[in-house]
Protein backbone atom coordinates (compact mmCIF):
# COMPACT_ATOMS: atom_id res chain seq x y z
CA UNK A 1 0.00 0.00 0.00
CA UNK A 2 1.21 3.86 -0.83
CA UNK A 3 -0.07 6.46 0.90
CA UNK A 4 0.40 9.88 -0.41
CA UNK A 5 -0.36 12.99 1.56
CA UNK A 6 -1.54 15.45 -1.75
CA UNK A 7 -3.81 18.41 0.87
CA UNK A 8 -3.56 19.42 4.52
CA UNK A 9 -0.01 18.40 4.51
CA UNK A 10 1.40 20.75 7.65
CA UNK A 11 -1.75 23.31 6.79
CA UNK A 12 -5.65 22.77 7.93
CA UNK A 13 -7.08 23.37 4.75
CA UNK A 14 -7.65 21.33 1.28
CA UNK A 15 -7.60 18.35 2.82
CA UNK A 16 -6.27 15.41 0.26
CA UNK A 17 -4.84 11.76 0.72
CA UNK A 18 -4.25 9.22 -2.33
CA UNK A 19 -3.90 5.17 -1.09
CA UNK A 20 -2.90 3.03 -3.84
CA UNK A 21 -3.96 -0.71 -3.11
CA UNK A 22 -3.97 -3.70 -5.59
CA UNK A 23 -3.55 -1.47 -8.46
CA UNK A 24 -6.46 0.65 -7.41
CA UNK A 25 -6.36 4.09 -6.77
CA UNK A 26 -8.31 5.39 -3.68
CA UNK A 27 -8.83 9.50 -2.91
CA UNK A 28 -9.48 10.02 0.65
CA UNK A 29 -11.31 13.23 0.63
CA UNK A 30 -11.13 16.35 -2.28
CA UNK A 31 -10.66 19.81 -0.12
CA UNK A 32 -10.32 23.19 -1.37
CA UNK A 33 -7.24 24.97 -0.69
CA UNK A 34 -7.81 28.15 0.43
CA UNK A 35 -5.00 30.81 0.98
CA UNK A 36 -3.53 33.93 -0.33
CA UNK A 37 -5.01 34.51 -3.83
CA UNK A 38 -2.69 33.52 -6.65
CA UNK A 39 -1.26 30.47 -4.25
CA UNK A 40 -5.16 29.14 -4.20
CA UNK A 41 -5.89 29.36 -7.60
CA UNK A 42 -2.43 27.52 -8.76
CA UNK A 43 -2.87 25.11 -6.21
CA UNK A 44 -6.45 23.94 -6.81
CA UNK A 45 -6.19 23.76 -10.13
CA UNK A 46 -3.38 21.74 -10.25
CA UNK A 47 -3.48 17.96 -8.15
CA UNK A 48 -0.42 15.83 -7.42
CA UNK A 49 -2.18 12.90 -9.17
CA UNK A 50 -4.22 12.42 -12.63
CA UNK A 51 -7.84 12.33 -11.37
CA UNK A 52 -8.85 10.61 -14.49
CA UNK A 53 -6.29 7.40 -12.79
CA UNK A 54 -8.52 7.59 -9.49
CA UNK A 55 -10.99 5.11 -9.09
CA UNK A 56 -12.45 5.96 -6.24
CA UNK A 57 -13.45 8.79 -4.01
CA UNK A 58 -14.27 8.95 -0.13
CA UNK A 59 -15.54 11.99 1.73
CA UNK A 60 -16.12 12.30 5.29
CA UNK A 61 -18.02 15.54 5.77
CA UNK A 62 -18.93 18.31 3.65
CA UNK A 63 -16.70 21.31 5.12
CA UNK A 64 -15.68 22.92 1.93
CA UNK A 65 -11.75 22.22 2.68
CA UNK A 66 -12.58 18.60 2.78
CA UNK A 67 -15.31 18.78 -0.32
CA UNK A 68 -14.99 22.08 -2.37
CA UNK A 69 -12.17 20.73 -5.01
CA UNK A 70 -14.39 17.70 -6.51
CA UNK A 71 -16.22 19.16 -8.83
CA UNK A 72 -12.74 20.09 -10.52
CA UNK A 73 -11.73 16.77 -9.87
CA UNK A 74 -14.70 16.05 -12.00
CA UNK A 75 -13.98 18.76 -14.72
CA UNK A 76 -10.61 17.44 -14.62
CA UNK A 77 -11.79 13.82 -16.13
CA UNK A 78 -12.23 11.90 -12.45
CA UNK A 79 -15.69 9.00 -13.53
CA UNK A 80 -15.95 6.98 -10.21
CA UNK A 81 -17.78 7.26 -7.34
CA UNK A 82 -18.20 9.47 -4.33
CA UNK A 83 -19.02 7.26 -0.90
CA UNK A 84 -19.94 9.52 1.50
CA UNK A 85 -23.40 9.44 3.96
CA UNK A 86 -26.13 10.85 2.95
CA UNK A 87 -26.78 13.59 5.32
CA UNK A 88 -22.87 14.61 3.50
CA UNK A 89 -24.33 14.59 0.33
CA UNK A 90 -27.75 16.59 1.12
CA UNK A 91 -25.21 19.30 2.70
CA UNK A 92 -22.56 19.23 -0.10
CA UNK A 93 -25.71 20.00 -2.27
CA UNK A 94 -26.07 23.58 -1.33
CA UNK A 95 -22.40 24.08 -0.03
CA UNK A 96 -20.47 23.30 -3.53
CA UNK A 97 -23.47 25.20 -5.63
CA UNK A 98 -22.51 28.11 -3.24
CA UNK A 99 -18.65 27.56 -3.88
CA UNK A 100 -19.39 27.43 -7.52
CA UNK A 101 -21.07 30.95 -7.32
CA UNK A 102 -18.09 32.36 -5.54
CA UNK A 103 -15.65 31.33 -7.47
CA UNK A 104 -17.17 33.03 -10.64
CA UNK A 105 -18.36 36.15 -8.32
CA UNK A 106 -14.49 36.20 -6.97
CA UNK A 107 -12.60 36.09 -10.44
CA UNK A 108 -15.23 38.78 -11.90
CA UNK A 109 -12.77 41.72 -10.58
CA UNK A 110 -10.03 39.84 -10.72
CA UNK A 111 -10.21 39.72 -14.77
CA UNK A 112 -11.28 43.88 -14.66
CA UNK A 113 -7.48 44.34 -13.46
CA UNK A 114 -6.11 41.10 -15.83
CA UNK A 115 -8.15 43.09 -19.14
CA UNK A 116 -6.38 45.97 -17.79
CA UNK A 117 -3.20 44.14 -17.63
CA UNK A 118 -3.48 43.03 -21.45
CA UNK A 119 -3.68 39.74 -19.45
CA UNK A 120 -6.07 36.69 -20.76
CA UNK A 121 -9.15 36.32 -18.32
CA UNK A 122 -8.64 33.25 -15.88
CA UNK A 123 -11.95 30.67 -16.10
CA UNK A 124 -13.27 29.99 -12.45
CA UNK A 125 -11.77 26.62 -10.77
CA UNK A 126 -15.09 25.37 -11.39
CA UNK A 127 -18.78 26.44 -12.69
CA UNK A 128 -22.30 25.09 -10.97
CA UNK A 129 -22.34 22.92 -14.76
CA UNK A 130 -19.16 20.93 -12.81
CA UNK A 131 -20.99 20.77 -9.46
CA UNK A 132 -23.96 19.21 -11.22
CA UNK A 133 -22.15 16.56 -12.73
CA UNK A 134 -19.63 15.86 -9.73
CA UNK A 135 -23.33 15.39 -7.64
CA UNK A 136 -24.49 12.15 -10.23
CA UNK A 137 -21.76 10.44 -9.20
CA UNK A 138 -21.80 10.31 -5.37
CA UNK A 139 -23.26 7.11 -3.58
CA UNK A 140 -24.42 7.03 -0.32
CA UNK A 141 -23.46 4.86 2.48
CA UNK A 142 -24.34 4.86 5.89
CA UNK A 143 -22.58 5.03 9.39
CA UNK A 144 -21.36 1.23 10.32
CA UNK A 145 -22.70 -0.58 7.16
CA UNK A 146 -19.25 -2.47 5.25
CA UNK A 147 -18.37 -1.36 1.06
CA UNK A 148 -15.37 -2.10 -1.09
CA UNK A 149 -14.41 0.24 -3.17
CA UNK A 150 -11.36 -1.47 -4.76
CA UNK A 151 -10.59 -5.29 -4.93
CA UNK A 152 -9.21 -5.85 -1.30
CA UNK A 153 -10.57 -2.90 0.27
CA UNK A 154 -13.47 -2.88 2.87
CA UNK A 155 -14.45 0.43 4.38
CA UNK A 156 -16.62 1.07 7.17
CA UNK A 157 -17.92 4.92 8.00
CA UNK A 158 -17.96 5.72 11.96
CA UNK A 159 -19.44 8.82 13.02
CA UNK A 160 -17.11 11.21 14.10
CA UNK A 161 -19.23 13.88 15.95
CA UNK A 162 -18.00 16.87 13.82
CA UNK A 163 -20.84 18.07 12.17
CA UNK A 164 -24.07 16.21 10.93
CA UNK A 165 -22.82 13.13 8.79
CA UNK A 166 -19.28 13.34 9.41
CA UNK A 167 -17.28 10.28 9.54
CA UNK A 168 -13.70 8.76 10.71
CA UNK A 169 -12.88 5.65 8.25
CA UNK A 170 -11.70 2.33 8.80
CA UNK A 171 -10.44 0.68 5.93
CA UNK A 172 -9.00 -3.23 6.34
CA UNK A 173 -6.87 -3.47 3.33
CA UNK A 174 -6.11 -7.35 2.28
CA UNK A 175 -2.96 -7.79 -0.53
CA UNK A 176 -4.78 -9.84 -3.28
CA UNK A 177 -3.27 -13.01 -3.17
CA UNK A 178 -2.11 -13.34 0.10
CA UNK A 179 -3.41 -14.21 3.38
CA UNK A 180 -3.19 -13.41 6.82
CA UNK A 181 -5.06 -10.83 8.62
CA UNK A 182 -5.75 -7.46 6.52
CA UNK A 183 -3.79 -4.18 7.58
CA UNK A 184 -6.46 -2.00 9.34
CA UNK A 185 -5.90 1.39 8.68
CA UNK A 186 -8.12 4.84 10.35
CA UNK A 187 -8.51 8.01 8.77
CA UNK A 188 -10.14 10.55 11.06
CA UNK A 189 -11.29 13.23 8.91
CA UNK A 190 -11.86 15.87 11.60
CA UNK A 191 -12.63 14.58 14.86
CA UNK A 192 -15.73 16.42 16.98
CA UNK A 193 -15.65 16.97 20.59
CA UNK A 194 -17.50 14.79 23.49
CA UNK A 195 -20.47 16.28 24.92
CA UNK A 196 -21.49 18.94 22.52
CA UNK A 197 -25.17 19.69 21.35
CA UNK A 198 -26.58 18.02 18.28
CA UNK A 199 -24.14 15.72 17.20
CA UNK A 200 -23.18 12.38 18.84
CA UNK A 201 -19.52 11.63 20.82
CA UNK A 202 -16.88 10.51 18.51
CA UNK A 203 -16.80 6.81 17.56
CA UNK A 204 -13.07 6.38 18.01
CA UNK A 205 -11.12 3.94 15.64
CA UNK A 206 -10.07 1.15 17.55
CA UNK A 207 -7.23 -1.78 16.96
CA UNK A 208 -5.49 0.23 14.10
CA UNK A 209 -2.15 -0.67 13.05
CA UNK A 210 -2.25 2.70 10.86
CA UNK A 211 -3.73 6.25 12.21
CA UNK A 212 -4.12 8.90 9.94
CA UNK A 213 -5.60 11.74 12.15
CA UNK A 214 -6.31 15.62 12.12
CA UNK A 215 -4.36 17.84 14.73
CA UNK A 216 -5.81 20.95 14.16
CA UNK A 217 -5.68 21.90 18.04
CA UNK A 218 -3.18 20.09 18.64
CA UNK A 219 -1.42 22.74 20.81
CA UNK A 220 -4.69 24.06 22.25
CA UNK A 221 -7.47 23.41 24.88
CA UNK A 222 -10.62 24.88 24.23
CA UNK A 223 -13.24 26.19 27.05
CA UNK A 224 -15.53 24.11 28.92
CA UNK A 225 -18.68 23.77 27.41
CA UNK A 226 -20.78 22.97 30.51
CA UNK A 227 -20.52 27.30 30.77
CA UNK A 228 -21.49 28.04 27.06
CA UNK A 229 -25.48 28.36 28.23
CA UNK A 230 -24.19 30.97 30.87
CA UNK A 231 -21.61 33.01 28.82
CA UNK A 232 -24.10 33.48 26.29
CA UNK A 233 -27.19 33.90 28.18
CA UNK A 234 -24.99 36.77 30.13
CA UNK A 235 -23.59 38.23 26.93
CA UNK A 236 -27.26 38.70 25.46
CA UNK A 237 -28.71 40.11 28.72
CA UNK A 238 -26.07 42.84 29.26
CA UNK A 239 -26.18 43.96 25.74
CA UNK A 240 -30.00 44.30 25.76
CA UNK A 241 -30.43 46.10 28.57
CA UNK A 242 -28.07 48.75 27.29
CA UNK A 243 -30.22 49.23 24.31
CA UNK A 244 -27.79 47.70 21.76
CA UNK A 245 -27.78 44.78 19.75
CA UNK A 246 -25.76 41.06 19.23
CA UNK A 247 -24.21 40.22 15.94
CA UNK A 248 -22.92 36.64 15.56
CA UNK A 249 -20.37 35.85 12.24
CA UNK A 250 -21.15 32.09 12.36
CA UNK A 251 -20.46 29.11 9.89
CA UNK A 252 -23.33 28.07 7.98
CA UNK A 253 -23.03 24.44 8.80
CA UNK A 254 -23.33 23.08 12.55
CA UNK A 255 -22.43 26.23 14.39
CA UNK A 256 -25.45 28.13 13.14
CA UNK A 257 -27.55 25.22 14.25
CA UNK A 258 -25.72 24.64 17.84
CA UNK A 259 -26.18 28.10 18.45
CA UNK A 260 -29.96 28.08 17.65
CA UNK A 261 -30.27 24.79 20.04
CA UNK A 262 -28.46 26.26 22.68
CA UNK A 263 -30.79 30.01 21.99
CA UNK A 264 -34.30 27.83 22.49
CA UNK A 265 -32.83 25.61 25.47
CA UNK A 266 -32.48 29.39 27.34
CA UNK A 267 -35.73 30.45 25.69
CA UNK A 268 -37.59 27.88 27.19
CA UNK A 269 -36.06 27.88 30.61
CA UNK A 270 -36.69 32.49 30.56
CA UNK A 271 -33.48 32.97 30.38
CA UNK A 272 -33.18 35.51 27.69
CA UNK A 273 -34.73 38.98 26.94
CA UNK A 274 -38.03 38.86 25.34
CA UNK A 275 -36.02 40.62 21.97
CA UNK A 276 -36.16 38.80 18.58
CA UNK A 277 -33.79 36.62 17.24
CA UNK A 278 -32.47 36.38 13.50
CA UNK A 279 -30.30 33.45 11.17
CA UNK A 280 -29.74 35.72 8.33
CA UNK A 281 -27.91 33.51 6.13
CA UNK A 282 -29.61 31.72 2.72
CA UNK A 283 -27.43 28.90 3.47
CA UNK A 284 -27.67 28.69 7.09
CA UNK A 285 -31.60 28.74 6.19
CA UNK A 286 -31.27 25.70 3.80
CA UNK A 287 -28.83 23.35 6.14
CA UNK A 288 -30.75 23.93 8.73
CA UNK A 289 -34.16 22.03 6.77
CA UNK A 290 -31.21 19.29 6.21
CA UNK A 291 -30.54 19.04 10.18
CA UNK A 292 -34.13 18.88 10.15
CA UNK A 293 -34.78 16.38 7.43
CA UNK A 294 -31.89 14.03 9.37
CA UNK A 295 -32.65 14.18 13.07
CA UNK A 296 -32.46 10.52 13.40
CA UNK A 297 -28.53 11.40 13.13
CA UNK A 298 -28.89 13.79 16.37
CA UNK A 299 -27.69 12.99 19.49
CA UNK A 300 -29.86 11.78 22.48
CA UNK A 301 -29.71 14.53 24.12
CA UNK A 302 -31.54 16.91 21.43
CA UNK A 303 -34.49 13.90 21.30
CA UNK A 304 -34.84 13.99 25.13
CA UNK A 305 -34.98 18.13 25.16
CA UNK A 306 -36.88 18.53 22.08
CA UNK A 307 -38.12 16.09 19.78
CA UNK A 308 -39.80 13.47 22.23
CA UNK A 309 -41.57 16.30 23.23
CA UNK A 310 -42.56 16.98 19.65
CA UNK A 311 -40.62 20.42 19.49
CA UNK A 312 -38.26 21.63 16.97
CA UNK A 313 -34.80 22.26 17.98
CA UNK A 314 -34.61 25.03 15.39
CA UNK A 315 -37.16 26.79 15.89
CA UNK A 316 -38.74 28.69 18.42
CA UNK A 317 -41.57 31.79 18.11
CA UNK A 318 -38.58 34.56 18.64
CA UNK A 319 -36.53 32.89 16.17
CA UNK A 320 -36.83 33.90 12.10
CA UNK A 321 -34.92 32.72 9.31
CA UNK A 322 -34.19 35.55 6.79
CA UNK A 323 -34.03 33.86 3.20
CA UNK A 324 -34.04 37.09 1.08
CA UNK A 325 -32.06 40.00 0.43
CA UNK A 326 -34.55 42.72 1.25
CA UNK A 327 -35.58 40.71 4.68
CA UNK A 328 -32.11 41.08 5.50
CA UNK A 329 -32.07 45.26 4.30
CA UNK A 330 -34.77 45.71 6.96
CA UNK A 331 -32.21 44.23 9.66
CA UNK A 332 -30.02 47.51 9.68
CA UNK A 333 -33.13 50.10 10.38
CA UNK A 334 -34.26 48.30 13.81
CA UNK A 335 -32.49 50.08 16.48
CA UNK A 336 -34.40 47.76 19.41
CA UNK A 337 -32.07 45.26 20.88
CA UNK A 338 -31.96 41.88 18.74
CA UNK A 339 -29.68 39.06 17.94
CA UNK A 340 -28.20 38.37 14.43
CA UNK A 341 -26.43 35.23 13.55
CA UNK A 342 -25.34 35.60 10.04
CA UNK A 343 -22.49 34.07 7.21
CA UNK A 344 -19.45 34.04 7.10
CA UNK A 345 -17.80 32.70 10.18
CA UNK A 346 -14.46 34.45 9.08
CA UNK A 347 -16.24 37.67 8.14
CA UNK A 348 -14.69 37.29 4.56
CA UNK A 349 -17.78 37.57 2.97
CA UNK A 350 -21.52 37.43 3.37
CA UNK A 351 -24.28 39.40 4.74
CA UNK A 352 -21.85 39.37 7.83
CA UNK A 353 -20.37 42.55 6.02
CA UNK A 354 -23.35 44.59 5.63
CA UNK A 355 -23.91 44.00 9.67
CA UNK A 356 -20.87 45.04 10.59
CA UNK A 357 -20.26 48.10 8.10
CA UNK A 358 -23.77 49.50 9.92
CA UNK A 359 -23.06 48.61 13.62
CA UNK A 360 -18.84 48.48 14.32
CA UNK A 361 -19.00 52.11 15.19
CA UNK A 362 -21.77 51.61 17.59
CA UNK A 363 -20.85 51.81 21.15
CA UNK A 364 -23.73 49.74 22.56
CA UNK A 365 -23.45 46.93 19.91
CA UNK A 366 -21.53 43.20 20.88
CA UNK A 367 -19.83 41.35 18.53
CA UNK A 368 -20.01 37.89 19.20
CA UNK A 369 -17.01 35.44 18.02
CA UNK A 370 -18.40 31.97 18.71
CA UNK A 371 -15.52 30.17 16.17
CA UNK A 372 -12.12 29.89 14.40
CA UNK A 373 -11.02 32.86 12.07
CA UNK A 374 -7.62 32.58 10.10
CA UNK A 375 -4.72 34.72 10.34
CA UNK A 376 -5.74 38.22 7.68
CA UNK A 377 -9.24 37.69 7.81
CA UNK A 378 -11.61 40.08 9.22
CA UNK A 379 -13.04 38.48 11.72
CA UNK A 380 -9.55 37.56 13.47
CA UNK A 381 -8.66 41.73 13.11
CA UNK A 382 -11.50 42.50 14.63
CA UNK A 383 -10.90 39.53 17.33
CA UNK A 384 -7.49 40.96 18.05
CA UNK A 385 -8.67 44.41 18.89
CA UNK A 386 -7.81 46.23 15.59
CA UNK A 387 -9.17 49.85 15.85
CA UNK A 388 -9.61 50.88 12.69
CA UNK A 389 -11.06 47.33 9.73
CA UNK A 390 -11.55 48.03 6.42
CA UNK A 391 -14.87 46.91 5.41
CA UNK A 392 -16.17 47.45 1.67
CA UNK A 393 -12.71 48.64 1.02
CA UNK A 394 -13.42 51.69 3.51
CA UNK A 395 -12.00 52.62 6.77
CA UNK A 396 -14.30 51.77 9.82
CA UNK A 397 -13.93 52.95 13.08
CA UNK A 398 -14.45 49.61 15.77
CA UNK A 399 -16.12 51.03 18.68
CA UNK A 400 -18.50 48.08 19.49
CA UNK A 401 -17.73 45.57 22.02
CA UNK A 402 -16.09 41.96 21.30
CA UNK A 403 -16.52 38.85 23.09
CA UNK A 404 -14.79 35.52 22.20
CA UNK A 405 -16.84 32.25 23.16
CA UNK A 406 -14.55 29.45 21.81
CA UNK A 407 -15.93 26.55 23.88
CA UNK A 408 -18.42 26.11 20.50
CA UNK A 409 -15.69 24.45 18.60
CA UNK A 410 -16.43 21.39 16.74
CA UNK A 411 -12.51 20.64 16.91
CA UNK A 412 -11.50 18.06 19.15
CA UNK A 413 -8.65 19.76 21.08
CA UNK A 414 -5.61 18.55 22.43
CA UNK A 415 -7.18 16.53 25.56
CA UNK A 416 -9.52 15.17 23.41
CA UNK A 417 -7.35 14.10 20.95
CA UNK A 418 -5.17 12.31 23.16
CA UNK A 419 -7.94 10.92 24.62
CA UNK A 420 -9.30 9.67 21.24
CA UNK A 421 -5.92 8.00 20.07
CA UNK A 422 -5.51 6.61 23.89
CA UNK A 423 -8.17 3.90 22.69
CA UNK A 424 -5.54 2.17 20.76
CA UNK A 425 -2.94 -0.25 22.21
CA UNK A 426 0.66 1.53 21.56
CA UNK A 427 1.86 -2.29 20.61
CA UNK A 428 -0.49 -2.56 17.81
CA UNK A 429 -0.34 0.56 16.42
CA UNK A 430 2.48 1.10 14.10
CA UNK A 431 2.67 4.59 13.05
CA UNK A 432 0.66 7.59 13.28
CA UNK A 433 0.42 10.11 10.51
CA UNK A 434 -0.67 14.00 11.49
CA UNK A 435 -2.10 16.18 8.68
CA UNK A 436 -4.81 18.87 8.88
CA UNK A 437 -2.79 21.03 11.35
CA UNK A 438 -0.40 23.62 11.42
CA UNK A 439 3.67 22.98 12.37
CA UNK A 440 2.95 24.59 16.05
CA UNK A 441 0.02 22.45 16.68
CA UNK A 442 1.64 19.14 15.37
CA UNK A 443 5.07 19.70 16.22
CA UNK A 444 3.69 20.17 20.22
CA UNK A 445 0.97 17.13 19.37
CA UNK A 446 3.97 14.68 18.27
CA UNK A 447 6.15 15.14 21.47
CA UNK A 448 2.59 14.60 23.50
CA UNK A 449 2.15 11.67 21.60
CA UNK A 450 5.75 9.97 21.95
CA UNK A 451 5.33 10.88 25.91
CA UNK A 452 2.13 8.58 25.91
CA UNK A 453 4.17 5.38 23.84
CA UNK A 454 3.29 6.05 20.70
CA UNK A 455 7.18 6.41 19.12
CA UNK A 456 6.15 6.71 15.57
CA UNK A 457 4.89 9.16 14.54
CA UNK A 458 4.85 11.41 11.04
CA UNK A 459 4.21 14.84 9.89
CA UNK A 460 4.23 14.32 6.35
CA UNK A 461 4.98 17.43 3.71
CA UNK A 462 2.81 17.85 0.70
CA UNK A 463 3.17 15.27 -2.12
CA UNK A 464 5.32 12.73 0.56
CA UNK A 465 4.60 9.34 0.12
CA UNK A 466 5.27 6.15 1.69
CA UNK A 467 4.88 2.54 1.32
CA UNK A 468 3.45 0.21 3.56
CA UNK A 469 3.52 -3.26 4.28
CA UNK A 470 0.75 -5.66 5.22
CA UNK A 471 2.60 -5.91 8.53
CA UNK A 472 1.94 -1.91 9.05
CA UNK A 473 5.97 -1.46 8.21
CA UNK A 474 7.15 1.28 6.23
CA UNK A 475 9.65 -0.15 4.06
Amino acid sequence: MNIQFCGAAQTVTGSQLLITVNGKKILLECGLFQGRRQETYERNTTFLFKPEEVDALILSHAHIDHSGNIPNLVKQGFKGPIYATPATIELCKIMLRDSAFLQEKDLEWVNVIRRRQHLPALPPIYTIGDVERAMGLFEGVEFDTPFSPAPGVEVVLRDAGHILGSAGMHLDIQKLGAGGKPLRVGFTGDIGRPNLPLTNDPNVLRDLDILIMECTYGNRRHGDFDHVESELEAAIRDTASAGGKVIIPSFAVGRTQILVYVLHKLFNQNRLPDMPIYVDSPMACDATEIFRKFEHYLDRETKRVFINGLEDPFGFSRLTYIHDVDGSKRLNGQTFPHVIISGSGMAEGGRILHHLRNNVQNPKTLLLFVGYAAKDTLARKLMDGQKVVKIFGEDQQVRCKTKIIDAFSAHADRHELLDYVRLNDPAKLKHIFLFHGEVDQATSFKDALRSNGYMNVHFPQRGEAFNINQKGEIV
